[in-house]
């Protein structure tokens, strides 16, 4: 877990003090649905209602129908009752339906938001937050709000409404025994504080253990093939077995703190039971309080205990997720440390509404003019002061140690991520000058680590070209020798890849991948040890095609191998993220340094290897 991180974890879980639970940043996110608010609102007084007067219902039949023996008015009752009991089910039916689109579509439009910033922010928002920790923003706190805005909202009303009602019909009828009753609600809300204080501590802790052990689980799947090899199942299950029981240890003292705070409100709903019993069954003595109001009391006493307890509740619920909130909200805020100036937004558009009539073609000549970088969260500089010009069609290698720091140069050209001061060129204009998306679409990209998406063959290689004809793709193919994989495959271009491309193997992955950057027609091509997962036989062929798609294009290859690089027009030497050398080939082995050892190692252990083998 990075810094950062740990920061954002520290203040998610202890900076509560935002007004009004956070609700004024989730404003914009409410206000198209303020219709469906007011509607849902209204139904749900409305059901309220007809909750408060059943009562009274009851208290009129009681005294008349029972007490009295009075049948003239009965069938005007049971029409009026069933008329009540009809509004009622159709407007909790329409508030509850009101409520549940509110939850989806702010849910919805939360993780729409959240997932298509994500989009706009640079590479280093990635390296500081773990994919897990953006998951849980974009899914688990959007749902939560959603939860608040909706059924919390709904069901407030509906308690706040009945507490108002109940009391206000109780002081009409009867004030003094009203304040008697309702002198048991500071006594509930006391007892309700003092345990929901308790609970929301050990929740915490269950919600921490449950982390854990989902963390056990991942790394149980994932890792199923090195725990084997390692012969570590036993230790990895009495971690689990830990975690387990330690969960299991604290849901059972929060089980005793919930048995201890029911029962103690159902002693209150009991205690607000007997006074109305006591007092009220002495004004029915003596003939102050008639049957049907002393049933209505009581139907009142018992009905205001579990909106008293739902507020308490919900107080602990607003605090935790006020920190779901903040952390939607501030993901949504968070800036990215590459941007386009409004002025290249107005020409050139955006990555989602592109202007593709003002973009430009692009030549392919890179300079890198009094360039310093250090990564945002960094505070030594990578490099200082460095100057380089590379013509178009010019192929750059970049060598070094495994996390000597080979990527960042290629990063800053892409613009992944920004140089810290000093200016990168592309065709003698600066980058920031012309839009992220133009430049992306001119540079293809082949990764280390192959990345397919679910889907089609055909699916993945169109996602850097939509429009591609599959005669243009088969071509792409048959220039890095992917063909024969295609040939193999069942359903040709229309075989399923399977989730992350699990249906090939690492080296065919890597060979479509190939080929979709190449589909392109890219004018900077920059291979990050493209071929370090492909046998030798293919990487031959490979090279060869590089060869030839590297001719009148800018390049630049990270290498692997660095046999494959010594035809490169210029080789950079990176050692602890410092490029110390420069030169040719034939140069950089005159001089005998760090390229020179580089190579004459890895020479030295192919040429072991091939005795062996």
């Amino acid at each position: 877990m990075t810094d950062n991180q740990t920061q954002n974890n520290k203040k998610d879980k202890y900076n509560v003090s935002l007004p009004f639970f956070g609700i004024p940043r989730l404003l914009k996110f409410l206000k198209p649905y303020r219709k469906l608010f007011f509607f849902m609102v209204f139904f749900g007084l409305c059901g309220s209602a007809v909750d408060i007067v059943m009562p009274i219902f009851q208290s009129y039949s009681l005294n008349h129908f029972v007490g009295e023996k009075l049948t003239d008015t009965m069938m005007w009752f049971i029409l009026l009752y069933i008329f009540a009991l009809v509004f009622a089910s159709v407007s909790n039916f329409t508030s509850t339906y009101l409520a549940n689109c509110v939850e989806m579509r702010t849910g919805r439009d939360l993780r729409a938001a959240c997932f298509h910033h994500l989009q706009t922010l640079s590479f280093s928002y990635f390296n500081q937050n773990s994919v897990g920790y953006i998951h849980a923003r974009v899914m688990s706190d959007t749902a939560r709000i959603g939860t608040l805005v909706s059924w919390s909202l709904m069901d407030g009303i509906w308690h706040l409404s009945y507490i108002l009602g109940a009391a206000g019909v109780m002081l009409v009828i009867n004030w003094k025994l009203a304040l008697l009753v309702l002198t048991v609600i500071p006594l509930l809300a006391l007892v309700v504080a003092v345990f929901q204080k308790k609970l929301t501590v050990i929740n915490r802790k269950i919600r921490e253990i449950n982390s854990t052990i989902t963390g056990d689980f991942n790394e149980g799947i994932v890792g199923a093939k090195t725990i084997k090899t390692l012969v570590a199942e036993e230790k990895i299950e009495e971690n689990f077995k830990k975690d387990t029981a330690e969960m299991h240890k604290t849901a059972t003292h929060a089980a005793r703190y919930r048995a201890i705070f029911g029962s103690s409100i159902s002693f209150a709903g009991s205690l607000a039971l007997a006074i109305v019993l006591w007092k009220g069954g002495n004004l029915t003595k003596e003939r102050l309080l008639d049957i049907g109001m002393l049933n209505m009391f009581i139907s009142y006493a018992m009905g205001i205990m579990e909106p008293v307890r739902w507020f308490i509740d919900c107080i602990s619920d607003l605090i935790t997720t006020q920190v779901n909130i903040e952390r939607v909200t501030n993901l949504i805020a968070t800036k990215s440390d590459v941007t386009d100036s409004d002025e290249v937004i107005e020409k050139y558009g955006t990555p989602f509404s592109p202007k593709y009539e003002n973009w430009e073609d692009l030549h392919g000549d890179v300079e890198f003019r009094d360039v310093s970088f250090k990564y945002p969260d960094g505070d030594e500089y990578i490099f200082e002061h460095f100057d380089l010009k590379i013509p178009q069609g010019t192929n750059v290698a970049i060598v070094g140690e495994t996390g000597a720091g080979k990527s960042t140069l290629v990063n800053l050209v892409c613009r992944f991520f920004e140089a810290t001061s000093g200016k990168i060129l592309i065709d003698g204009v600066d980058v920031k000058e012309r839009s992220q998306l133009w430049l992306h679409s001119h540079i293809g990209y082949v990764l280390q680590t192959p990345h397919l998406f679910s889907g089609t063959v055909l699916e993945n290689m169109r996602y850097g070209k939509p429009d591609a004809t599959e005669e243009e793709v088969y071509e792409a193919l048959k220039i890095v020798s992917a063909d024969d994989v295609i040939e193999k495959m069942d359903n040709g271009l229309q075989s399923e890849v399977g989730e992350g491309g699990d249906l090939l193997s690492t080296g065919e992955k890597q060979l479509l991948s190939f080929a979709r950057a190449i589909l392109t027609d890219p004018k900077i091509l920059i291979l990050d040890e493209a071929t370090a997962s492909i046998d030798t036989i293919t990487e031959k062929k490979i090279q060869d095609a590089i060869y030839k798609i590297t001719e009148g294009r800018t390049s630049f290859v990270i290498a692997h191998r660095l046999s494959t690089i010594r035809n490169a027009d210029i080789i950079l030497v990176v050692n602890n993220g410092k490029i110390t050398e420069r030169g040719t080939h034939s140069e950089l082995m005159a001089i005998k340094g760090e390229y020179y050892n580089l190579y004459t190692r890895q020479f030295e252990k192919e040429a072991a290897e091939q005795v062996l083998s």
